[in-house]
């Protein structure tokens, strides 16, 4: 791998007598990480049924490193039931510093792929509020999966500039997108994006970024900034910079871990992660707060009715905040909104749509659902060879079963997707954008 020599006497100034130990680095293999999805299952009970082998993540109690050249995660069923989410160990930080309180509304302002977003909701309350948002309108409809597959209801997906959504948040994260350089080692073609485009080409667009966000901070507010690069104009100048626009706000300590370095420039606050100190690629990650404090908003129940049979299936528990029905659509939607020049790509839950032969659920819906809150289950094990051809899209054998109607199809007791059946005839309902292949 040939490195950049601009880039190479930038880490020697920064690591000095570590410089050796950092090169010696990307001569050793890169480590695979998956986190527990805790909005489905608590950490304890997954690793009851985990089918890998696991160590943990010393920094992130739901992650752990797996075996990526013997395990393959992403085929696994669980996988499709969002037990889990292929994760960097080190891109677990940032979420995982951001204490959440029930109650909080949570701006992930660069929120794509969807890694940090899925984190923060299986932290959060019932009363919380995530809004996920990323500039680029495709890359948010992949975090808009990545979301649901995870189980996700109260959340507001957008794709717009930070400034245009008009709204405060109790806790931020702001992931911004920078130069790369802590990816070098896992991902390589980011050596040739970088020559064309160093810090000195981010640092303005994260300094805007970071004042935008700070400004949709409440007071007694939490914002984690964070990147994958070393450079410090990307880094630690941001943050000075920030602290020196806005007196309110503080920065403050972050635990560290072994293998942890200080922020640079007197900002020791802040931390440095590198791949020759730790298990994991390199990261950036200063924690700051608002002076003063807020009062969490209140959220409503729902109140909703529907004469189609298969709402008679689903715990009324279920339907929270406001249900509202948009052309055929049927969502369950938050209270709070955004600014109207914002492009939403969601907004709460997409229970299904209202068709001609009736209600027909959606993906999401299923994968938000728990098995207990759907009176019709067909509990497949992860073992059975059915759970690979319903998640094909595939005709599966259920004849012996007394079941009639819309059916929720889980995999050892955790929802993959719908089925219909009727007179004994299987119609799979999986959504086939997420079939497996």
């Amino acid at each position: 791998m040939k490195l950049p020599d601009a880039f190479l006497a930038q880490m020697r100034e920064i690591l000095k007598d570590e410089y050796d130990a950092y090169l010696a680095s990307f001569d050793q293999p890169r480590h695979f990480g998956l986190r527990v999805n805790e909005a489905k299952i608590s950490v304890a009970d997954f690793l009851k049924i985990s089918p890998f082998e696991l160590k943990p993540v010393e920094w992130c109690h739901s992650g752990f490193y797996y075996d990526g050249l013997q395990a393959k995660p992403a085929k696994h069923p669980y996988y499709h039931a969002g037990l889990y989410y292929l994760q960097e160990p080190s891109a677990m930080v940032p979420a995982e510093i951001l204490d959440i309180e029930d109650g909080d509304v949570i701006l992930d302002g660069c929120a794509a792929p969807g890694g940090k977003s899925t984190q923060l909701y299986g932290r959060m309350g019932t009363n919380s509020l995530l809004v996920a948002n990323d500039i680029s309108a495709s890359r948010a409809q992949g975090l808009l999966k990545n979301l649901e597959m995870a189980g996700c209801t109260n959340m507001l997906v957008t794709a717009s500039e930070l400034e245009k959504l008009d709204m405060m948040f109790d806790k931020i994260l702001i992931d911004a997108p920078c130069s790369g350089q802590g990816m070098f080692r896992k991902e390589p073609q980011l050596i040739s994006a970088y020559q064309n485009r160093d810090g000195g080409y981010y640092s303005p667009i994260q300094k805007k970024l970071l004042k935008t966000a700070a400004g949709m901070l409440k007071p007694g507010g939490r914002l984690v900034y964070s990147t994958c690069t070393f450079d410090p104009r990307e880094n630690e100048e941001v943050i000075q910079d920030a602290l020196d626009s806005d007196p309110e706000l503080r920065l403050l300590p972050i635990k560290g871990y072994e293998g942890f370095a200080d922020g640079l420039n007197g900002l020791t606050d802040c931390k440095r992660l590198y791949p020759h100190r730790i298990q994991g690629e390199g990261h950036f990650l200063a924690l700051l707060q608002r002076k003063g404090n807020s009062p969490k908003p209140a959220f409503e129940p729902a109140t909703f009715t529907c004469d189609d049979p298969f709402f008679r299936h689903l715990d009324p528990a279920f339907l929270r905040g406001h249900l509202e029905v948009r052309d055929e659509r049927i969502l369950m939607v938050p209270t709070l909104r955004t600014g109207k020049s914002v492009r939403v790509l969601r907004s709460g839950l997409l229970l299904g749509r209202m068709k001609n032969n009736g209600f027909e659920p959606s993906q999401a819906l299923a994968m938000a659902l728990r098995k207990e809150q759907f009176d019709q289950v067909l509990d497949l094990n992860s073992s059975d060879e059915r759970v690979i051809r319903y998640l094909k899209g595939e005709t599966i054998d259920c004849r012996q079963y007394d079941l009639e109607g819309w059916v929720l199809i889980c995999v050892d007791g955790y929802p993959l997707g719908f089925a219909r059946i009727s007179s004994g005839i299987f119609k799979n309902r999986y959504d086939r954008n997420w079939r497996y292949v």
